[in-house]
């Protein structure tokens, strides 16, 4: 059998058994998906990037539209009345059941999408035991990913659909297929426009490893071997994609409303609940140097600007202390974070595990310093990221400080008490695992994790008992409500930040190597 056959069935159960249990259990996004599927099934093209009667107008490219069109086909065999554009809010029990089946059945995308990243890997030959087979780790880190199950089967999105097809173009790329790697990617960007964080990574390596078709004896590019075919093949694949999604919103001439739908640059720098970034640090520096400025009496508190940026609000908002931050500075810091990444694999390619380097570079780059982060997007660098913690203990060690702090900071998503037991279990199962098989898999290499990295992961449990048992029953409840979500969010991003300048180490300083696959 397949070396992800097992585990894959189990996941499908395990999804199931989750939106049963959380079957009344939603988030706005159920809400945002609802509103999509009726704007596409009641109106006229013309008018869906127009339509505003719900705050949650639609703001994915138009080939996820195009998705939710189809699925609409399907809904209205289950509840007309979601399907109507007036009806907000509407959750009926046919809606509920609808909207969670058509997760579980788009999952179908990962689960393939897994089977392929796991026939990636070597396998030691004559092992018996399954926790000895990467493969197998591989497939349970990917298909029973704790974020994923979070935010998909609890909170409520597509993401496993979407990263489907990021992990199903990763592995036509591990396996030399570049022209079906460029095809599933194109349509991921037209399918949600949150993977521009990786497109840098996917260009230069497909200029470079695949226009190029050769290099010099010491790794340099050998400028004779450019193949312009080669290049016109994916300009036609990128062309053919994006007039199948845009084509006929440029007919009607609306491009210019469907981008400003598609980047609301004055929703503010940070989301309601901060992703653990840079930006996150950022603000909390501002915000304790405002504090020390007024206790020392160098500030005047009546002339600072209201304290909007812990206020849970999206919005925009100025800085008391440091500069305020616009988006173009946040696109300068992007593109000077990822630079180094996208260099690396123009001069040194190092293959399909280049690449893969370089594509987790450019997710962390882009969430560590983009504009109006949301927390989520952390899982653009965690599951790709899996493939190669069964591959290297340095790259497990890595990947069990960004998993740990990824996920934990996912954590407020479930907010009520009643979810708090269920995120807990879930989230130790899938961490317990991981320390486990991946130990097990590099045992022979030494230890994965130094000791202030222990430490720093075991500071965690401290920071969920404080947030999530003392603080509700404390009186700073009442006073200071985004306190926990502030703890959260800076505590994991020091962890983020950490992991992200040692997966740089990992790329700049490892040691010349013949390229080879995975």
């Amino acid at each position: 059998p397949e070396p992800s056959s097992a585990a894959g069935w189990a996941s499908v159960i395990r999804r199931i058994s989750l939106e049963v249990r959380f079957g009344a259990a939603r988030s706005t996004d159920f809400e945002v998906h609802r509103n999509w599927l009726a704007i596409t099934h009641s109106l006229p093209v013309s008018r869906w990037y127009y339509e505003n009667t719900s705050e949650w107008t639609l703001d994915y490219p138009p080939l996820f539209a195009w998705f939710e069109l189809g699925l609409s086909q399907v809904a209205r065999r289950f509840d007309a009345n979601m399907l109507q554009v007036e009806n907000l809010n509407y959750a009926s029990p046919a809606t509920v059941l609808f909207q969670r089946l058509s997760v579980i059945v788009t999952d179908v995308v990962f689960i393939y999408a897994a089977r392929e990243c796991c026939r990636c890997v070597r396998e030691p030959k004559g092992s018996r035991d399954v926790l000895s087979r990467p493969s197998f780790v591989l497939a349970v880190l990917l298909l029973w990913n704790f974020g994923l199950l979070v935010v998909d089967h609890i909170h409520f999105q597509y993401n496993g659909f979407l990263f489907g097809f990021l992990l199903l173009s990763v592995a036509k790329h591990l396996q030399s297929q570049h022209l079906q790697g460029a095809l599933l990617f194109a349509f991921l960007l037209n399918l949600k426009h949150i993977y521009l964080y990786v497109a840098p990574a996917y260009g230069v390596y497909l200029l470079r490893s695949y226009c190029f078709a050769q290099d010099n004896k010491d790794g340099s590019v050998r400028w004779s071997s450019f193949s312009p075919l080669r290049l016109l093949a994916l300009g036609a694949i990128v062309t053919s994609v994006c007039a199948l999604s845009f084509g006929p919103f440029i007919a009607m001439g609306q491009l210019p409303q469907v981008l400003s739908r598609l980047f609301p640059f004055k929703r503010g720098l940070c989301h309601a609940y901060w992703a653990p970034n840079i930006w996150a640090l950022y603000n909390v520096l501002d915000k304790s140097l405002a504090v020390l400025g007024v206790r020392l009496k160098l500030l005047e508190e009546a002339e600072l600007p209201p304290a909007s940026m812990t206020g849970g609000l999206v919005q925009e908002f100025e800085h008391s202390v440091l500069p305020s931050v616009t988006p173009a500075v946040t696109l300068v810091c992007t593109l000077l974070s990822i630079l180094p990444a996208v260099a690396s694999i123009w001069l040194r390619p190092h293959g399909a595990q280049g690449f893969l380097r370089c594509l987790l570079l450019c997710a962390l780059g882009c969430f560590m310093f983009g504009w109006h982060v949301h927390e989520k997007a952390i899982l653009i660098a965690i599951l790709p990221l899996s493939i190669l913690a069964v591959e290297s203990r340095e790259d497990a060690g890595i990947f069990l400080i960004l998993t740990t702090t990824g996920h934990y900071s996912l954590f407020p998503l479930l907010f009520t008490p009643a979810e708090l037991p269920i995120k807990v279990v879930l989230m130790l199962m899938f961490t317990i695992f991981s320390f486990t098989a991946l130990r097990k898999l590099h045992s022979a290499q030494g230890s994965l994790l130094h000791p202030l990295e222990v430490i720093y992961l075991l500071g965690l449990v401290a920071v969920a008992i404080a947030c999530e048992v003392v603080f509700p029953l404390s009186p700073w409840q009442q006073r200071l409500p985004f306190l926990p979500l502030l703890v959260t969010s800076v505590y994991c991003a020091m962890g983020v930040c950490y992991a992200f300048l040692r997966l740089y180490a990992s790329l700049l300083l490892r040691r010349e190597e013949k390229p080879k696959q995975l």
